[in-house]
C-alpha cells in the first residue's frame, strides 16, 4: 500500500506516518513514531504536511496532541485538488509560452556535439527522423564524389525510409560525382539531387535541418560528424544552400 500512496504523490514518510495512522487510530507521536520507524526529528513536519493536504486532522486532549488518519476516500479528494492545480498551471504556462519562446531567440543557446566513425555518422544522422514532421525538408550542400560502398547501401535504407515518413531532401553533389548515384537518389520521392555549378571538391559536406547543421568528413580511417544546434547558424548554412542552388539546373 505504501508504495500506491507514493504514487498518489506522498513522500515515502507521508506514506508510512498516514499507513500508521489508519493502523493505531488517534494517536499521540510516540506510537506513530514507533509504527511507521519515522526519526521524532521528521515525524512532526510530516504530520503538518498531511494536515495540509487534509489527510490528517489533530486535537488536544488533556494537554497531549492527537493525530488521526482522514478517511482514505481523502486521498481522492487530494488527487483532485493536485489534478486541478497541475491544469491550472498548464494553462498559465501556454499563456507564457509565446514569451518564453521570445526570451531563447532573443538570447540562442548552442550545443555541439561529435561523433566518430561509421556507426556513430549513422547514429546523428538519423537525428532528423526524430525533428522533422512530414513535408519538412533537410538540405544536403557539397557532398563529396567518392563514398565507400557501406555509405550508399546505408542512404538507400535512408531514403526509403525517408520516403515512408513523407519528409523532402535536396542535395548538392560535387560535379566529379558518378551521375548514377544522383539518377538514384531523384529515383526517391521527395528528394531532388543537382551538381553544384563549380569545379571545387569539397572533402567534407553539410546537412542542415531545422535548427540543426551536421558537417561530415567521411576519411577512411577515421570518419566523424560535428553536430551544431543552434537556429542561427542553421539559418546561414541554409542561405548559402539556397544559393548555390538557384544557380543549378534539374539533373538529366
Amino acid at each position: 500500500m505504501q508504495t500506491e500512496l507514493q504514487s498518489a504523490g506522498l513522500t515515502e514518510g507521508e506514506a508510512k506516518v498516514y499507513l500508521a495512522l489508519l493502523s493505531l487510530g488517534s494517536s499521540t507521536t510516540g506510537p506513530i513514531i514507533e509504527e511507521s520507524g519515522i526519526a521524532r526529528s521528521f515525524v512532526y513536519n510530516i504530520l503538518e504536511k498531511l494536515i495540509e493536504k487534509g489527510l490528517v486532522s489533530s486535537i488536544v486532549k488533556d494537554n497531549m496532541k492527537y493525530y488521526q488518519a482522514a478517511d482514505p476516500e481523502r486521498i481522492l479528494d487530494y488527487l483532485e485538488k493536485k489534478k486541478q492545480t497541475i491544469d491550472e498551471h498548464s494553462k498559465s504556462l501556454r499563456k507564457m509560452l509565446p514569451k518564453l519562446s521570445a526570451l531563447r531567440e532573443e538570447n540562442p543557446t548552442i550545443q555541439i556535439q561529435m561523433y566518430g566513425g561509421f556507426r556513430g555518422l549513422q547514429t546523428v544522422f538519423e537525428h532528423y527522423h526524430k525533428k522533422l514532421k512530414k513535408g519538412e525538408e533537410t538540405l544536403t550542400l557539397g557532398i563529396c564524389p567518392f563514398q565507400e560502398e557501406k555509405y550508399h547501401e546505408y542512404w538507400h535504407e535512408d531514403h526509403e525510409r525517408r520516403v515512408k515518413e513523407g519528409t523532402k531532401n535536396r542535395m548538392l553533389f560535387n560535379k566529379g560525382t558518378n551521375p548514377a548515384i544522383l539518377k538514384n537518389r531523384n529515383s526517391y520521392k521527395g528528394c531532388e539531387a543537382r551538381y553544384m555549378e563549380t569545379d571545387m571538391e569539397t572533402p567534407a559536406w553539410i546537412f542542415t535541418y531545422k535548427d540543426v547543421t551536421q558537417i561530415y568528413l567521411q576519411d577512411r580511417k577515421k570518419p566523424f560528424v560535428v553536430e551544431i544546434i543552434n537556429k542561427q547558424i542553421a539559418e546561414t548554412f541554409k542561405a548559402y544552400f539556397e544559393d548555390y542552388w538557384k544557380n543549378t539546373k534539374k539533373f538529366k
